[in-house]
C-alpha cells in the first residue's frame, strides 16, 4: 500500500509511512518499539536488531519525533493488518496521543471501504490483553478489529482451520503448501514465511 500510494502520487501533501511488521506473528512485550521490544520483534523474524531497526523502526522515526494534530490510519481488513494498526493505536495511548486519528479500512485494490473517526484510548489495555496474555476481550467497537482479534486469537491453536489444512495436506512440500494457505486463507494476511515457519514447527510435531 505505501508503495501504491507512493507511486500513484497519491496523498502527496502529507507524510506517509509504512509499517513494516506482523505483530500478528510472535511475541511481544508492553513496552512498544522500545529496545526490548525491538530484540524480542527481531528474533521472531530471524534478523539482527539492527536489520529490524532498519527496516521498521526508522521509517517510524517522523512518528516518534513529531507531534501530529492528526493522523490517518490505511489498512487492509485483514487480520494480519488489524493487528498491526493494534499496535500502533496501543502505542498512541500509551504515548497519550489525544489528537485526531481516522482509520481507513481498504480493500485489495488499496480503496477506501470503512472510515472510522477515533481516539487513541483504551487500546493500550486491548493490546496487553490481546497480544501479550492472549485473552479474549469483552467488548471491541471497531467490527474489522473484533473480527481480526478473533481470528487472531484462534489461528495457532492445534483444531484452527489453518492448522488442520497443514496436518491434512502433509504430502505437498512446504512452498506448495505455503502457496495453498496464501489462496485459501486471504481473510489471515499471513505472508509465506509466516507460513513456513508453521508448516516447519507442525511437521516437526508430527
Amino acid at each position: 500500500m505505501y508503495r501504491y500510494f507512493t507511486n500513484e502520487h497519491l496523498l502527496d501533501d502529507e507524510i506517509k509511512l509504512p509499517f513494516n511488521e506482523a505483530m500478528c506473528y510472535g511475541n511481544t512485550i508492553e513496552d512498544i518499539f522500545s529496545k526490548e521490544f525491538a530484540e524480542i520483534r527481531s528474533k521472531v523474524h530471524h534478523v539482527t536488531r539492527d536489520e529490524y531497526a532498519e527496516v521498521t523502526l526508522q521509517p517510524l522515526l517522523p512518528l516518534f519525533n513529531n507531534k501530529f494534530e492528526k493522523i490517518e490510519l490505511w489498512f487492509d481488513s485483514d487480520m494480519f493488518c488489524q493487528i498491526n494498526y493494534l499496535t500502533i493505536l496501543a502505542w498512541l495511548d500509551q504515548t497519550n496521543y489525544l489528537s485526531t486519528i481516522t482509520l481507513h479500512i481498504v480493500d485489495d485494490q488499496f480503496e477506501p471501504i470503512e472510515i472510522y473517526p477515533l481516539q487513541a484510548q483504551g487500546y493500550y489495555e486491548l493490546y496487553k490483553q490481546v497480544l501479550i496474555h492472549k485473552t479474549s476481550p469483552g467488548t471491541i467497537d471497531l467490527p474489522p478489529l473484533k473480527k481480526g482479534v478473533e481470528l487472531y486469537l484462534n489461528y495457532l491453536k492445534e483444531d484452527s482451520a489453518i492448522m488442520l489444512y497443514i496436518q491434512q495436506n502433509q504430502h505437498l512440500s512446504d512452498d506448495e503448501l505455503a502457496a495453498e494457505l496464501l489462496k485459501n486463507f486471504k481473510e489471515y494476511g499471513l505472508g509465506d514465511l509466516q507460513y513456513l515457519d508453521m508448516i516447519k514447527k507442525s511437521r516437526l510435531s508430527l
